[in-house]
């Protein structure tokens, strides 16, 4: 008896040793015409053996590049897509630099400081108010979701004094923010909802 530790290493173990047992008489073939039938023939089976990836981009295009690596490129027929090259499969991805922006506060992210500082191109009006409220109001909605204890307004207040540069200034008698406990209600709440949903798909 044969052990598959003694056979040939797969070079793609999900398709399994009869589909490479295809794949390498597939190359013996000489006859050209009948060398591409039996890849056709080949790609089907491959692909009935994971239905559920059909929707997937370039889902053949994918079976046939699998089919050049599991024939190490040696498969001399006319390829349908243009498959990937042997010297290109074992290098590697560019590098994904990373984001070097600077986050004052990662509680309230990037994005709250875009905001903040866009708030104090405005001229003053109403709807700056009216934004500067909200961001103020969010900024201790997002600090009291890593701390899960209450914040005191002079808190927000000065670091959103920081964020803009001095250029927003709330003070604590003029202006009242919700309240912790609110904001923690809401935020259960809506967590106990959202689980609901989801159990009830």
């Amino acid at each position: 008896m044969k052990y598959n530790t003694e056979e040939k290493r797969l070079t793609l173990p999900e398709y399994g040793r009869n589909i490479q047992n295809m794949v390498d008489y597939c190359v013996t073939i000489q006859d050209r015409e009948e060398r591409k039938r039996c890849a056709n023939t080949i790609i089907n089976i491959m692909g009935n053996m994971f239905p559920h990836l059909r929707d997937v981009n370039d889902f053949k295009h994918i079976l046939w590049d699998h089919l050049a690596i599991m024939a190490d490129f040696k498969l001399d027929i006319d390829y349908p897509y243009e498959i990937i090259k042997k010297e290109n499969l074992y290098s590697r991805p560019p590098r994904i630099p990373y984001n070097n922006n600077c986050i004052r506060y990662r509680h309230y992210g990037k994005t709250l400081e875009l905001m903040i500082r866009k708030a104090t191109e405005l001229q003053p009006c109403v709807e700056k108010d009216q934004l500067v409220r909200l961001l103020a109001n969010h900024m201790k909605k997002s600090f009291l979701s890593w701390n899960k204890e209450s914040v005191d307004d002079r808190k927000i207040f000065k670091d959103l004094d920081e964020l803009s540069g001095g250029k927003i200034v709330l003070s604590e008698g003029e202006h009242k923010l919700a309240e912790s406990r609110d904001i923690l209600a809401r935020n259960n709440s809506g967590g106990h909802k959202r689980n609901f949903t989801r159990k009830g798909r």
